[in-house]
């Protein structure tokens, strides 16, 4: 039976095993790090993820869904903070539609368990991928406790170790590989909101929090034990940024200042900040995401993107549900599976890219401005009168499967369609009339 080896045991990796698993196939995963499942505490310098339906469909395919719907918190809409305290609420699909909060480690660690169910699955901790054979598809591993090194043989390569690849790394060896990455000026640092001395949220546990303030902001997603994980993104450097907030005093006077209602309830503000790193945030480009039928990469290793549409794991998920549809379409003709998964997965992984980084500006700038309130009303409205007609980008990418290029794509029409409406003069006081509609389905 064909051994497949995956390298990294992340999100991505552990649910691509799984994935191989259910095929039958024979699955070797190593990872660099130590066992997670083993540790007793899992945190670090990570985001708070939001699955949302991409998502869904995989851990769906690997029958893993419903044991993390028993994780996870459903955040109906945003609820914006203003600095005099003001609180706006938009939601962000449908009733009913929501994105979800979930805990990266207690997600990755439930996706090992399940890999480790599977007889067909070996995982392999402290292991370090430092070269490859890409022609006989050896693989050595170096042991991060004796040192020792280990050379693995396997029929497949599927690297998903992350935005630094080390699979990657080797093929960027090959002839005609292309690949860039780029550093965004802003980082961020994890901040908390304690959850009150009965375990409840303090602020709303089903909305995803944002205080938008120009060229930073501050979310806040929930936790089951009653905590918020609030994250600050930030210049690095200039007149305001982690650079300049290099006193207590400065710390405390800028939330004070900028996020009042949000110090309130942070009482270990200074401690945090202390404790957690200000880390950088990196988008990587890459082509072609597979060598030959015997080497493929997925999620951050090939696409690693910024976090500001809820995007990065999800599109690392359908990364893997696209592959057992392709598994399921071409079985075990290699050749045409591989080439096909470049083929489309490659454009859509800019496309998200691209969505990512125009998201941060929304978020950051305009979610609490009234025309931009006003705008995303205009939009719900003709979606809810014109379902086939009109989806806005934010329900595209987020509670369907459209590929994210033609979301991309459909979202810039959109877009410009959008701009001519709202110069209209009138526009407040007619934005539900006739007119407006007729202006809005005609530029279709």
């Amino acid at each position: 039976m064909d051994k497949e080896i995956v390298v990294g045991a992340g999100l991505v990796g552990s649910l691509q095993a799984v994935l191989l698993a259910k095929k039958g196939y024979r699955v070797d995963v190593f990872d660099r790090r130590p066992d997670i499942r083993k540790m007793k505490f899992i945190g670090g310098k990570s985001i708070n993820l939001a699955l949302s339906t991409r998502g869904w469909k995989a851990l769906e395919i690997a029958g893993i869904a419903e044991d993390i719907k028993s994780i996870a918190i459903p955040m109906y809409g945003r609820k914006m903070h203003a600095v005099n305290g003001d609180v706006t609420f938009q939601s962000y699909g449908k009733e009913k539609e929501a994105i979800y909060s979930v805990s990266r480690g207690e997600l990755n660690r439930q996706l090992l368990l399940k890999a480790d169910q599977y007889d067909n699955v070996n995982l392999h901790f402290n292991s370090r991928c430092v070269d490859i054979d890409l022609k006989t598809q050896e693989i050595a591993f170096q042991n991060s406790d004796s040192g020792e090194l280990n050379i693995i043989k396997g029929n497949r390569i599927y690297g998903t170790d992350g935005a630094f690849s080390a699979v990657r790394a080797r093929m960027m060896k090959t002839d005609r590989f292309n690949y860039s990455q780029t550093y965004m000026d802003h980082g961020y640092k994890e901040l908390v909101i304690p959850a009150n001395e009965d375990g409840t949220h303090k602020l709303d546990k089903h909305a995803l929090h944002i205080w938008p303030r120009g060229q930073f902001m501050l979310i806040a997603l929930p936790n089951l034990d009653g905590s918020f994980t609030v994250t600050l993104f930030f210049p690095f450097e200039g007149e305001t940024s982690f650079d300049s907030l290099n006193t207590d005093d400065k710390i405390v006077s800028f939330f004070e200042k900028t996020f009042p209602d949000a110090l309130e309830v942070m009482p270990t503000l200074l401690e945090d900040y202390h404790a957690n790193p200000a880390s950088s945030l990196v988008i990587v480009r890459c082509d072609p995401w597979t060598w030959k039928d015997k080497v493929m990469l997925m999620g951050d290793a090939a696409h690693a993107i910024v976090p500001f549409y809820g995007q990065g794991m999800n599109s690392g998920f359908e990364d893997c549900s696209e592959w057992w549809r392709l598994s399921e379409t071409y079985g075990e003709n290699w050749v045409d599976l591989f080439n096909e998964y470049a083929r489309i997965r490659k454009p859509n992984g800019d496309a998200i890219a691209e969505l990512a980084l125009y998201n941060y500006i929304e978020m950051r700038d305009n979610v609490g401005d009234e025309m931009f309130l006003l705008r995303k009303k205009i939009e719900n409205h003709i979606y809810a009168k014109h379902p086939d007609k009109w989806v806005p980008l934010y329900s595209m990418v987020t509670f369907s499967h459209t590929p994210y290029a033609d979301a991309w794509d459909i979202g810039q029409k959109q877009r410009a369609i959008m701009d001519t409406v709202m110069a209209r003069p009138d526009i407040k006081e007619n934005w539900d009339s006739e007119e407006v509609e007729k202006a809005i389905l005609a530029g279709l």
